[in-house]
């Protein structure tokens, strides 16, 4: 039985899944937020790489603890949009043992879509799955397999960085971030629009976890109760007005939201809400499967 890993080096977060193809063996995050400063500059920043070369170092060590054979990392928004990516990828390679590959957001959408409908029946599609990050946010639509994507150029981490200066964020800012994503949630409408006929919707990543667990009131991360948990919008919004109102320290009281996602809930928050709003959605599924299995089903395919 060959064991797999999957790393994915995000704009907000580094992720490792080891998979021997039928069971998850490890599954680790770190926050590491690589396009620290990214959209202002351009470049990956120095300390940026450090802390995700330090961070692959770790996985690295998981991975020759289970005996990994085939490795697949890849770079998303962060390295799409820096100048100096090669420089990481070299690093990254002489650590891992495996070159980065720099995804498109369509590519991200659909290995997301594949991850994140694994495990899902067919007959509760068409799906339209979401994917908020850190620099980018992707939909994908389809039911067994993605026939639409778009990748569009607004994460937690993005706006966050760009329209988001006061402690708590002044009323402007909020409407700042509700309304760039609004004009970007217009390309996914033209570009997709059969996305208003999907009959699941499925989210992922950090910000749509993490409103699952303020909404539980998990103290600690519990990936089987928030896996599948079905967050609704009444639910998002008041998830959304409790943190848009407080200050970072206050903020960081709520239970299960961690530290490192602190500085950009808000951010992340806008654009949830904004999604189901502009899409009229009264439920997300939560998903905790998405771009890292897809990575690891492809190792399988050959």
């Amino acid at each position: 039985m060959v064991t797999v890993a999957a790393i994915d080096c995000g704009t907000n977060s580094t992720r490792l899944l080891v998979h021997d193809g039928t069971a998850t063996i490890e599954r680790l995050m770190t926050i590491t937020r690589m396009g620290d400063g990214v959209d202002a500059t351009g470049r990956l920043n120095d300390d940026a790489i450090a802390r995700t070369l330090a961070c692959l170092t770790e996985y690295r060590e998981v991975m020759d603890r289970h005996g990994v054979e085939r490795v697949r990392i890849t770079a998303t928004s962060a390295a799409r949009d820096a100048a100096n990516r090669d420089e990481f990828f070299d690093a990254a390679e002489a650590v891992v043992g495996a070159r980065p590959e720099l995804l498109s957001g369509l590519e991200e959408g659909r290995l997301s879509f594949r991850g994140a409908t694994a495990d899902l029946d067919p007959a509760d599609g068409p799906f339209l799955v979401f994917d908020i990050g850190g620099g980018s946010t992707e939909f994908a639509y389809g039911t067994e397999e993605a026939t639409a994507a778009i990748s569009l150029d607004i994460g937690c981490v993005r706006l966050s960085e760009k329209y988001i200066e006061s402690d708590p964020p002044a009323p402007e800012e909020l409407v700042a971030c509700l309304s760039i994503t609004e004009a970007y949630l217009d390309d996914v409408a033209r570009e997709i629009p059969q996305a208003f006929e999907a009959r699941t919707f499925v989210g992922l990543a950090g910000t749509v976890s993490s409103a699952a667990m303020v909404e539980i009131g998990l103290p600690e991360y519990d990936r089987d109760q928030v896996h599948h948990f079905r967050l609704t919008k009444d639910a998002a919004e008041d998830v959304y007005r409790t943190v848009a109102v407080e200050n970072r320290e206050d903020r960081a009281h709520n239970p299960g939201l961690e530290p490192g996602r602190v500085d950009t809930i808000v951010a992340g928050m806008s654009i949830l809400v904004r999604i189901m709003r502009q899409f009229g959605i009264e439920e997300v599924l939560v998903s905790e499967a998405d771009i890292l299995d897809g990575l690891a089903y492809s190792l399988f395919d050959d």
